[in-house]
């Protein structure tokens, strides 16, 4: 029988069933990927979060400002609210059209700007015309101001645009509010009442005889006998 003799070297590295540990090339490339993967993962989180900072701190005044209008409206309209003695949320619910024109062209209510601004009276369900009111005495003027929309007797300041645009009588241009076919003075105290017409018209009073025809024709829904709740909003409708 042959004996087996082991090698003789210094190092245990070379004895059989000894995993090669001896390679450290092998562990100086493993160390180095890990560490090249752990660097690439450094750099991208750091990319990210510097631009999601610089885009807050670019664009702070903007996003700030958009809380503060949110809030301001709400506390707007607590103040309204109070001013006008409006009555609890669901004490009434009526339905009326309304046309806003200026220069022969209607203004488009359907637009999510303009939806469910206000719970006491307000558009829904995209439809640019119909107006629901939710409480007893409550003016047109909470509607207007729920989404930026100003009138006076003289003005029509489109407040929700980013250019603001206003619009002015002159000899050439006239301000027309007509409830069910007859002159109101001041359009913002005008409370509501179930299938109301109202229009609201600025420009060339010829324009006025065809933007009445076209409010009568709008079709105005019958209240319903049961209301249901928009969630989270405390909304009937």
């Amino acid at each position: 029988m042959t004996e087996k003799v082991l090698p003789k070297e210094n190092s245990d590295f070379s004895l059989p069933g000894r995993v090669d540990e001896s390679n450290s090339a092998y562990f100086e490339i493993e160390s180095k990927s890990k560490g090249r993967s752990l660097a690439i993962f450094g750099i991208a989180f750091i990319l990210v979060a510097a631009v999601a900072f610089s885009y807050y701190f670019l664009n702070q005044s903007e996003i700030d400002s958009q809380i503060l209008d949110n809030t301001t409206f709400k506390s707007l309209e607590e103040e309204m609210a109070k001013h006008y003695g409006v009555g609890q949320f669901g004490s009434e619910h009526s339905h009326a059209a309304l046309a806003v024109f200026v220069n022969g062209d209607m203004l488009d209510f359907s637009h999510p700007q303009f939806q469910i601004q206000s719970k006491y009276i307000h558009f829904e369900n995209d439809n640019p015309y119909l107006v629901h009111k939710h409480a007893t005495d409550v003016p047109l003027e909470m509607l207007f101001a729920s989404f930026g929309l100003k009138i006076t007797s003289e003005c029509m300041k489109l407040g929700y645009e980013e250019s603001s645009s206003q619009y002015c009588t002159d000899k050439d241009n006239s301000m027309t509010f007509l409830v069910n076919g007859k002159h109101y003075s001041n359009i913002n105290i005008y409370e509501i009442k179930h299938n109301d017409r109202i229009l609201i018209s600025f420009g060339d009073l010829e324009l006025v005889s065809e933007e009445l025809e076209y409010l009568e024709g709008l079709e105005i829904h019958d209240v319903p006998k049961i209301n249901k709740l928009v969630p989270g909003r405390d909304i009937s409708v």
